[in-house]
């Protein structure tokens, strides 16, 4: 069977169509029991120096409270405790959390897993300092939704980073790279994935994925200020931040003006 064929019985099979949350998270289900492993192999080990530096760029301080969104098995989660801060891993696969659940308990009581969709998130306003989505923004059917609602429930001068596959910035490169996507990474995740398909779908969303420049708008138009990015690997991922605003000093004495 192709992959083609098996990630369109998913609905999956066309980056370009609509992602039925449903659908996204059953791939994600398939491919949670050897997740970690293959994204180390297929990034040929570059994985950990990215979430490294998605640790660093949050500025983690103990005591402070941090959104994990699209954790997986908490695999960032938990370098992110080691700062001492409160961290809350949040996705919607039910197996990425089982997978990692044994192995969170084990290691600190600082990391609480949490089923959540990301158009939907079950926090309330200003609940987080830091909030972070790593490789799953692709996978929402609603980036904009998702930014906002990562914006609503960060605090005022919290701050988002997102770490994202993007444009690899060396035109010869970034032909090489794409070349690699589409043709090098689904024979390589059938040689060490547990769901092999759902990388064809996985490969194609990360060619059809926008810009840095183009990501860094849309981080904007949801509300977040100073935004801006960091490529790492040559482009291959992008790190963008964003700062939660404070609320205008007009805008609060205009509300204070209104009847209640």
């Amino acid at each position: 069977m192709t992959g083609a064929g098996a990630a369109g019985r998913a609905g999956l099979d066309r980056a370009g169509l609509d992602k039925a949350p449903g659908d996204v998270a059953r791939m994600f289900d398939h491919v949670a029991p050897r997740y970690d492993v293959t994204n180390t192999v297929l990034s040929l080990g570059q994985d950990r120096s990215w979430r490294r530096a998605v640790r660093d760029a949050l500025d983690l301080r103990p005591g402070l409270r941090v959104l994990d969104l699209a954790a997986g098995t908490g695999t960032s989660a938990l370098a992110f405790a080691r700062s001492g801060a409160v961290v809350v891993a949040c996705d919607f696969s039910l197996g990425m959390l089982a997978a990692g659940r044994s192995r969170v308990a084990a290691a600190t009581s600082s990391v609480h897993l949490v089923a959540g969709d990301g158009l939907r998130l079950p926090f309330a306003d200003g609940s987080f300092d830091r909030v972070t989505i790593s490789f799953g923004l692709r996978n929402v059917a609603d980036v904009q939704a998702c930014l906002r609602e990562l914006r609503r429930v960060t605090r005022a001068g919290g701050r988002l980073v997102v770490c994202e596959f993007s444009r690899p910035t060396w035109a010869p490169f970034r032909a090489v790279y794409l070349n690699y996507l589409m043709r090098a990474l689904p024979p390589l995740a059938r040689a060490v994935s547990s769901s092999p398909d759902a990388y064809v779908y996985l490969a194609e969303s990360i060619r059809v994925w926008p810009s840095q420049r183009e990501l860094a708008a849309r981080v904007a138009a949801a509300g977040w200020s100073d935004v801006g990015w960091h490529n790492r690997s040559g482009g291959i991922v992008a790190l963008h931040r964003g700062t939660a605003p404070h609320p205008d000093p007009g805008d609060e004495r205009q509300d204070a003006n209104v009847p209640s």
